[in-house]
C-alpha cells in the first residue's frame, strides 16, 4: 500500500498563509510529519487562494524537496502549474490527475511519458462521477487504452474510481469496491488503483473510523494506493496489519514498525 500524504494542500489554512508568504516551514514540518507516519509519497496541491499557480507549485516542489527525498504527487488541474512542478522536481513524480475526457488525456499522457512520471487517472468526464461500477470501468477503459495509445507503463497508470462521502453518497462505497475488482480485468499487466480516501468521510462524524475502515475494505478489492492522512497512526496500522492479511507481507512481529520504515 502506498501512502500517499494529504496535508501540504493550499485548502488548509496554514499552507494557504506558507503559499502566499512564501514561507517554506510550515510546508517542511508537514513534509517531515508525514513520512515519519508511514507516507511514502507527498500530494503537493497549491489549492485555489493562489492566484500564480505555475510559480506557487515550482515553490512548493522546491520548498518539499529540500527536506525529503519522497515521490511528489502534483495535484492540479491546471496542466502548466504541473509541467512547471515535474521541470523542478528531482525524481520522478505523480500527475494527479486527469479524467477520461479527450482533450484532457491528450496532455496529461504526454505530459507523463515526457517527464517518466506516474498518472492518476479519475473514472469520470465533464458530466461527473457515474454512480454505478459499469459505467466507471467504461471511463477506466478508456484510459487504459490511452495509456496504450501514448507508450505510458501500465504500472505508471492509477486508476481512481472516486469515492464519495458516506452522509451524501452511501451508495457509491459499494460501486467503487465493486470497481477495484474489475480494474484489474482490464489489462495485463493490470493498472494499479488510488483513492482520494478522505473524501469518503469528508462533513461525518467519526472521520478516521470510516477512512481506516474503507482502506481495509478497498484493499481488500485490490486497492494499491490512498491519498490520505499519514499522521493517523491507526490508519498506517490498518494498512500494515491488511498487507499481511492479504498475504501481500511476510509477517514478523514488527510489522507495523516496518511498514513505516520502509
Amino acid at each position: 500500500m502506498l501512502i500517499i500524504g494529504e496535508r501540504i494542500n493550499g485548502m488548509f489554512a496554514d499552507i494557504r498563509e506558507a503559499l502566499q508568504k512564501r514561507d517554506p516551514r510550515p510546508v517542511q514540518e508537514w513534509a517531515r510529519k508525514q513520512e515519519e507516519g508511514g507516507a511514502r509519497a507527498l500530494d503537493l496541491n497549491v489549492g485555489p487562494a493562489v492566484e500564480d499557480k505555475i510559480e506557487a507549485m515550482k515553490w512548493l516542489v522546491e520548498a518539499t524537496q529540500e527536506v525529503t527525498g519522497l515521490m511528489l504527487c502534483l495535484d492540479s488541474t491546471n496542466f502548466d502549474a504541473i509541467e512547471a512542478g515535474l521541470e523542478v522536481c528531482r525524481n520522478p513524480a505523480m500527475i494527479n490527475s486527469t479524467n477520461a475526457e479527450r482533450d484532457r488525456i491528450e496532455r496529461a499522457f504526454p505530459l507523463a511519458v515526457k517527464y517518466g512520471a506516474k498518472l492518476i487517472g479519475l473514472t469520470m468526464d465533464r458530466k461527473g462521477i457515474p454512480k454505478d461500477a459499469d459505467t466507471r470501468l467504461a471511463f477506466a477503459m478508456e484510459l487504459v487504452a490511452a495509456a496504450d495509445e501514448f507508450g505510458l507503463p501500465m504500472e505508471d497508470l492509477y486508476l481512481d474510481p472516486l469515492i464519495l462521502p458516506a452522509n451524501v453518497g452511501q451508495d457509491h462505497g459499494p460501486e467503487v469496491l465493486k470497481t477495484l475488482q474489475q480494474i484489474k480485468l482490464l489489462a495485463s499487466p493490470p493498472p494499479r488503483t488510488v483513492l482520494g480516501l478522505s473524501n469518503v468521510s469528508q462533513g461525518c462524524q467519526d472521520r478516521s473510523l470510516l477512512n481506516r475502515t474503507f482502506l481495509a475494505l478497498a484493499m481488500a478489492c485490490g486497492l494499491d494506493a490512498a491519498i490520505a492522512d499519514a499522521c493517523d497512526p491507526l490508519l498506517t496500522e490498518v494498512a500494515a496489519a491488511a498487507e499481511v492479511l492479504l498475504n501481500q507481507t511476510i509477517y514478523c512481529d514488527s510489522y507495523v514498525k516496518m511498514f513505516r520504515a520502509r
